[in-house]
This record gives C-alpha cells, sequence and structure tokens, in this order.
C-alpha cells in the first residue's frame, strides 16, 4: 500500500453517516451528476492530475444511491482519472442498467473505442474549462471530438465559470450536440439573480439546447448556511439561482449530488440536507418529477420505463 499517492494535504473526505432526508425522493429519482475515485488501488489516478482524492468508489455510491432513495445514477469522469475512464466504466456496468455515464476522451480517440464507451452506458463526453483543475484543451481539439461523437446521439457536459462564458459562447455554440451545463453554470452568488451575468447565462440557455443542472449549491454558496447539523434551509444565497432556472426551463434541468464532492474548501455537506435542499429551488410537485424523473430519463433513459 505504501506505493499509493497520499491525498492532497487539506482534502475533505466524503461526508460519512448522512442523514435521512426529510424530503422523500419521487419515485425514479436520478441523482445526474455524482463520480467515483478509485479505488485508487485497482483504478490508479492519472499522472496529470491537479488533486488526489480520497477513495470513493462504486460500492459507497451505490450505498448513498439506496439511504437517500435514488434510483439511477450518471456518473461523470472525475478529473483525477483524466482520459482513463476504467473506473467510471466499471461502475457504471456494475449498476446493471441504474447508470449512465460520462466520459473523457481525446482528440485521437477511434470509433471502436467510443462504440466499447456507448455499449457500456456511457452517453456523453465532458468539457472542461475551469483552469484549476484541467490544462484548458484548444478548441480545435474539442470540435474534432465533438464530431465524433455527434452520430452517437451523446452530448457535451459543459463545465466552467460563469466569469468566462462571454469568451466561451460562441464556441458553445457552434458545437454539433446537446449542451448540459454543470452546477448552474457556477454564477457569482453574490451579484443580483437578475443581474446582468446570471441573465446572459439565461439568455445562453434559451438560444439552444442547453440542460442546466441546479446542482452544488454548497460549492456556489458564499453565506450559507452549511447543509450540516439539521440544517434544512441551507445555501439561501444560492436557492434563488436554482429557483429561476427551474422556472424558466422545467423540461431542461437536472439535479446531482455531486458525490464525492471533490475539491470542497469549506465544508463537506451531508448528502442528507442536500437532497432537503431540493424542495427550495423546486417547490411545486410537478417541478420536481422533472426535475428528478422526466427530464433525466428523457436524456439519458429515452424510451424506458420508471
Amino acid at each position: 500500500m505504501s506505493d499509493l499517492a497520499p491525498k492532497t494535504p487539506g482534502w475533505l473526505d466524503w461526508y460519512a453517516g448522512p442523514s435521512v432526508p426529510e424530503f422523500r425522493l419521487p419515485d425514479g429519482a436520478v441523482d445526474a451528476h455524482c463520480h467515483v475515485f478509485g479505488p485508487q488501488a485497482r483504478f490508479p489516478f492519472a499522472p496529470e492530475r491537479k488533486y488526489t482524492p480520497c477513495d470513493g468508489g462504486k460500492e459507497d455510491l451505490f450505498a448513498l444511491r439506496d439511504h437517500l432513495g435514488v434510483s439511477r445514477n450518471v456518473i461523470v469522469q472525475a478529473t483525477c482519472h483524466g482520459a482513463d475512464n476504467s473506473a467510471m466504466v466499471d461502475a457504471v456496468r456494475a449498476a446493471g442498467g441504474r447508470a449512465r455515464g460520462i466520459a473523457t476522451v481525446r482528440p485521437g480517440v477511434t470509433a471502436a473505442e467510443l462504440r466499447e464507451l456507448d455499449e457500456a452506458g456511457v452517453r456523453g463526453v465532458r468539457f472542461n474549462f475551469v483552469r484549476r483543475l484541467v490544462d484548458t484543451s484548444p478548441e480545435e481539439d474539442l470540435r474534432a471530438i465533438a464530431a465524433k461523437i455527434a452520430p452517437l446521439g451523446w452530448h457535451i457536459v459543459l463545465y466552467f465559470e460563469a466569469a468566462d462564458l462571454p469568451d466561451l459562447e460562441d464556441f458553445f455554440s457552434s458545437l454539433p450536440t446537446p449542451l448540459v451545463i454543470d452546477h448552474l453554470g457556477r454564477p457569482d452568488v453574490t451579484e443580483p439573480v437578475d443581474g446582468p451575468e446570471f441573465s446572459r447565462f439565461l439568455r445562453f440557455v434559451d438560444r439552444g439546447d442547453v440542460w442546466v443542472k441546479v446542482s452544488c449549491p454548497e460549492r456556489l454558496t458564499v453565506t450559507g448556511p452549511a447543509a450540516l447539523d439539521g440544517e434544512r434551509n441551507a445555501y439561501a444565497d444560492v436557492v434563488p439561482f436554482g429557483r429561476r432556472t427551474v422556472e424558466e426551463f422545467p423540461d431542461r434541468v437536472l439535479w446531482g449530488t455531486d458525490w464525492p464532492h471533490p475539491n470542497l474548501k469549506d465544508h463537506m455537506p451531508d448528502d442528507g440536507l442536500l437532497v432537503d435542499h431540493i424542495p427550495h429551488i423546486a417547490p411545486t410537485a410537478e417541478q420536481r418529477h422533472k426535475l428528478l424523473v422526466a427530464n433525466p430519463m428523457r436524456l439519458y433513459w429515452p424510451g424506458e420505463a420508471v
């Protein structure tokens, strides 16, 4: 075991023993954004990674799924694994049809490799533009990847900071697939929800085939309170942004836990309390059913019954 890399100093491990949510998820609910980390002994982390996490393998993810009352997962390739999708694919396969995957691929990926990923349950690729997490890929490389995945009916998951959208918007709009935006486009929640930055983001969503994950309030919050110690009104400063997105795009929103919550610096949330955050951003039963069941099923399991 001595050859295993130590965790990044100060790394916050995922929350053990999450509470039972007071809000009962509707039958068929999908966690549309989560990850697996290793375990490192079986699935080594990428040499070029920007962080070394704790282990958070498929067994831990599936235990959380069942504890929270989630039916299915969409497992997004974690940046610590680079373009080696082995851990993610292993988890998707082990879920027995109850998971889909989002991969990271390089421009040289072959049609055969993409078909193999598709058969395993992968339905998209992720392009990460957050500079502290990855070395930014040239747009021509990403265009090449987009052209290769489009015939499969896959989509592209985009992760970026709100301040960078003006520089990226034209490129995003040129991509030949549906787009799924991580974490509300990472808005600055100290700015007004009807201010220029978030309004620009909503206009971008409105103009294209764009879906939005109303996820990660623990990552966006400035004033909290944190989802800890029974707090069921957590992240009040993020609520207006999530609620407005759900109201404007009820048929194109998704939700996810982001477990095991990579790179959090301030606190590690109780995942049960993150479920209790949902009614604050989706106040009606109809909104919640679309957010948690109908929308992710249409995107990831089209034609399948819940």
